[in-house]
């Protein structure tokens, strides 16, 4: 059974960090693109992060970039993201996922999503 768990979500005030983590078990980690979306109470899904796991090649949305690093441990099917320097604007429930094929793909496999709240 493909399982992708998010951990690490919380409340923190505006200028502070959080790590999420997302622990993957059914399929091949070390094949897949994987990846950290979030979405925000009336608003659409975006796509935060992504990185390879077969080239290490990273993406991020233009809005996080110098402050969020995403990362993957494939001897231990975990991905993070390191989120330092929060936003208000941050507040959402993020979500990781994984393709077989790219960054960018259709995503093969969804978590369940853990909650960001980013306080002013």
């Amino acid at each position: 059974e493909v399982q992708l768990v998010e951990s690490g979500g919380g409340l923190v005030q505006a200028g502070g960090s959080l790590r999420l983590s997302c622990a993957a078990s059914g399929f091949t980690f070390g094949d897949y693109a994987v990846g950290w979306f979030r979405q925000a109470p009336g608003k659409e899904r975006e796509g935060v992060s992504c990185i390879s796991n077969r080239d290490g090649s990273t993406y991020y949305v233009d809005s996080v970039k110098g402050r969020f690093t995403i990362s993957s441990d494939i001897a231990e099917n975990t991905l993070y993201l390191q989120m330092s320097s929060l936003k208000p604007e941050d507040t959402a429930v993020y979500y990781c996922a994984a393709d077989s094929s790219h960054c960018g793909g259709g995503y093969d496999y969804w978590g369940q999503g853990t909650q960001v709240t980013v306080s002013s």
